[in-house]
């Protein structure tokens, strides 16, 4: 297994693959991998992302079969089932790297948004687990500044639930903790452009 800096290096350049048009993958490489994979996965990096269509973890980092392991959920919150998934993926197979990623117009932090500034009682009970888990990031935010713009909300908030949801993902796992500390996994926040294809990494 390589190490989380040679990891964080190799999402790095298969994003600067998918950016500049390089990337993509070969089918029949692909497909005698699959065959490969049939005995067992060894995922080089875990990815908690968000669920959005326009946010598919493989191609923007320009990865294939058994490269990474995949958790997606709206808003790219973690909550007991995504971290008992990470969980899961590290200790099983020793992968030494987390990423937690957001993107820029994630519709769940913008519903977050909305909701704190103009509250409802539509939501139901599973989309407000939802947003209560990205709901602190938007009330700091509002509280350090609160003349902040609604843009400036918006595109902030993407970065402080990330990294609200790297550190809850420490906190709320004693086993990753404990890796962490033993220097066995990293853990790292990072940030998709919509815009322009490129991953930011910030925490």
């Amino acid at each position: 297994m390589i190490s989380a800096n040679e990891a964080l290096e190799r999402l790095k350049d298969g994003n600067l693959r998918f950016m500049s048009g390089l990337g993509g993958r070969d089918l029949d490489f692909e497909n005698a991998r699959r065959l490969e994979l049939v005995e067992g996965q060894y995922p080089f990096a875990i990815v908690l992302g968000c669920s959005d269509s326009r946010v598919p973890l493989e191609l923007i980092f320009d990865q294939g079969l058994g490269d990474l392991f995949v958790v997606r959920v709206a808003g790219n919150v973690v909550a007991p089932s995504q971290a008992g998934s990470i969980e899961f993926a590290a200790q099983r197979f020793g992968t030494p790297l987390v990423v937690i990623m957001g993107h820029s117009g994630c519709g769940a932090v913008e519903a977050t948004i909305d909701e704190v500034l103009n509250p409802t009682a539509s939501l139901s009970p599973n989309l407000e687990q939802v947003v209560n888990r990205i709901r602190p990031s938007v009330n700091t935010l509002l509280k350090e500044e609160p003349g902040i713009s609604r843009e400036s909300l918006s595109d902030r908030a993407v970065k402080a639930n990330v990294a609200l949801m790297t550190r809850l993902l420490i906190r709320e796992s004693d086993l990753l903790k404990n890796r962490v500390e033993e220097g066995r996994l990293a853990v790292a926040g990072a940030e998709y452009s919509l815009e322009t294809g490129l991953v930011d990494f910030f925490v």
